[in-house]
């Protein structure tokens, strides 16, 4: 592809325990057709020509993930996640700045098992429009309601340049670790990459993403995922 950075380093945080799913695993390990959730992520971001490394970032105590066809992967190498996804996603920067600080970080959630190689493709390719990176998102559809803490409706927010933030979130790798270090060791609340980028002042690009990369947080999203995987 033309204007590609010179290197894409994939960042997987897949550090968490998913309690709202109430399985009796992570829910990343929940089978999704003939392999886990995390499996189909990590098949999608290894197959792509264009990214030349895939960094894990694991539970101390995960019991899982050396049992995975692609843990043997010749891209992919395993680091030690944190509390919480930014921890873990700071904890993988911190490595890929060891192999290749000039890179580009593809951060991705691993329970984002439909993403598209399309969509990967855009957001790499925006890299000419959005220097400074950019985030996969998709415009906000419905009416949007606020509310107070009782459940009861304030006001409508209007929905226009409203987006829901989707993963892959892209940035080069150097910029978004010393942000995010920043950022936590300031206690910023940072619930994306982009939230640290944005602490720190910079401005973020918008690329529309496909509506079918969901992430996989409650139990109905499985079934929704197995029928957006068996239409590819």
């Amino acid at each position: 592809m033309q204007n590609n950075p010179q290197s894409i380093i994939a960042i997987v945080p897949a550090a968490g325990i998913g309690s709202r799913m109430g399985a009796d695993k992570p829910k990343q390990y929940l089978q999704l057709g003939q392999q886990s959730i995390l499996a189909h992520t990590l098949d999608v971001l290894l197959s792509h020509d264009d990214i030349a490394h895939v960094i894990v970032a694991l539970h101390p105590q995960d019991k899982h993930f050396n049992a995975l066809p692609q843990a043997k992967h010749p891209k992919l190498s395993q680091v030690m996640g944190g509390g919480e996804r930014a921890d873990s996603v700071l904890a993988a920067l911190d490595y890929a700045l060891s192999i290749h600080p000039q890179a580009w970080a593809l951060v991705h959630d691993a329970a984002r098992p439909c993403l598209r190689h399309e969509d990967i493709n855009k957001l790499i390719g925006s890299i000419t429009q959005y220097p400074q990176g950019a985030i996969l998102a998709a415009p906000v559809r419905d009416t949007m309601k606020r509310s107070d803490v009782n459940g009861l409706i304030i006001s409508t927010v209007d929905r226009a340049l409203l987006w829901h933030a989707l993963t892959p979130q892209f940035f080069p790798i150097k910029t978004l670790h010393d942000n995010l270090s920043n950022a936590l060791a300031a206690n910023v609340l940072i619930t994306d990459e982009a939230s640290a980028m944005e602490w720190a002042g910079v401005m973020p690009g918008l690329v529309s993403g496909r509506a079918d990369n969901i992430k996989v947080t409650h139990p109905d999203d499985l079934h929704l995922a197995a029928l957006f995987m068996a239409q590819t």
